[in-house]
């Protein structure tokens, strides 16, 4: 099961109002790169694979792809704002390190 926050929800619903989105589901995936090996991705799509995984989590549809679900079993996705900047965080239980800045991920 994936899961978003109240506050990661509230701002995909305002970018999706701002971009005129409100159609579209959230990709959520796990690429190569970076120097701990992956990075988790997210962007808005009007396209359901196939074989993808969709969940709803606040209201929000989640598409996942049969290669990236088993890296996001679990996993939470949150919106910070903060003096650092702000963007979503994914809290990932299934992560064993991550790299210095914290943008990749070793799994």
């Amino acid at each position: 099961m994936i899961t978003v926050t109240e506050l990661a929800a509230a701002k995909i619903r305002e970018i999706a109002v701002a971009e005129n989105l409100q159609d579209q589901g959230i990709r959520v995936r796990v690429i190569g790169g970076g120097c701990s090996g992956f990075t988790h991705d997210l962007y808005f799509d009007d396209t359901v694979g196939e074989l993808d995984e969709v969940f709803e989590s606040l209201g929000v549809k989640l598409y996942i792809d049969p290669l990236s679900l088993q890296y996001l079993e679990n996993v939470e996705i949150d919106f910070t704002d903060g003096i650092h900047g702000s963007g979503f965080k994914f809290n990932n239980p299934n992560v064993k390190g991550t790299c210095g800045c914290g943008s990749s991920v070793a799994f």
